[in-house]
């Protein structure tokens, strides 16, 4: 999940609105642990990826290699070692907090895809001004490049792999090829961006965007604060 330019009503907002959107939801979502109050925030999380012109499906495309560890919980927490072998009241919480976390990844998934990484850190600046800021700012806008970049390159390693019969290994070695591969890779490209940083002679307080609330932003404010005060309810 990168970002791509748009004319949604996501692009359109404050990265600060869409911070405050992401924090409150974050916040109720980890408030309500219930069937049905994680039913209400799953349909505010469609809305919202309706407004990012994303579809779960999509979401769930990009951040597949995590769904095998989301899942993972709810398994090990329900199996037992006698009759009836899985215990479904065992499992139903950590398969409930999974599902959470699926539900913050879509809504962080619509700020990814809509904000550019030079607004995303002058809303960081904003928020925590000084030398800290500029070190966070600094941080997610090199996470943000850096990690599609990573990912690509295991994808890459993967489909070498594949070309060459790797699929006829087994897994333990498919596995211990794609780890070394990605993790040369992840090497290599830190070295280069640590000279191409130099080259260009960095600077930890470069010239921003400058960052301004319109009409639709006070309504994604509604939103955080509502999503907020809900966990008082």
């Amino acid at each position: 999940m990168r970002y791509e330019p748009g004319s949604t009503v996501a692009h359109a907002l404050d990265p600060r609105t869409k911070l405050a959107v992401q924090g409150g939801f974050a916040v109720a979502a980890f408030a309500h642990t219930t069937p049905r109050g994680l039913a209400v925030l799953s349909v505010v999380a469609i809305l919202l990826l309706a407004g990012a012109n994303l579809t779960p499906v999509a979401v769930v495309r990009d951040v597949w290699f995590v769904l095998p560890f989301l899942a993972l919980a709810p398994i090990l927490e329900g199996l037992t070692l006698s009759a009836p072998w899985f215990d479904v009241d065992a499992a139903r919480f950590p398969a409930l907090a999974a599902y959470r976390v699926l539900l913050v990844l879509f809504v962080s998934a619509t700020y990814v895809r809509t904000t550019p990484i030079r607004e995303s850190r002058a809303a960081i600046q904003w928020l925590v001004p000084g030398r800290v800021g500029q070190l966070l700012g600094t941080g997610v806008a090199l996470v943000f490049r850096f990690v599609p970049v990573l990912v690509a390159d295991l994808e890459r390693t993967r489909a070498a792999m594949h070309a060459r019969l790797g699929t006829e290994r087994p897994l333990h070695e498919r596995m211990q090829f794609v780890a070394i591969g990605g993790l040369n890779r992840a090497f290599e490209r830190a070295d280069v961006l640590a000279v191409a940083l130099q080259a260009r002679c960095f600077a930890w307080n470069p010239t921003l965007p400058r960052l301004a609330f319109g009409r639709r932003d006070a309504i994604g404010l509604s939103v955080a604060f509502a999503l907020g005060a809900s966990v008082f309810l």
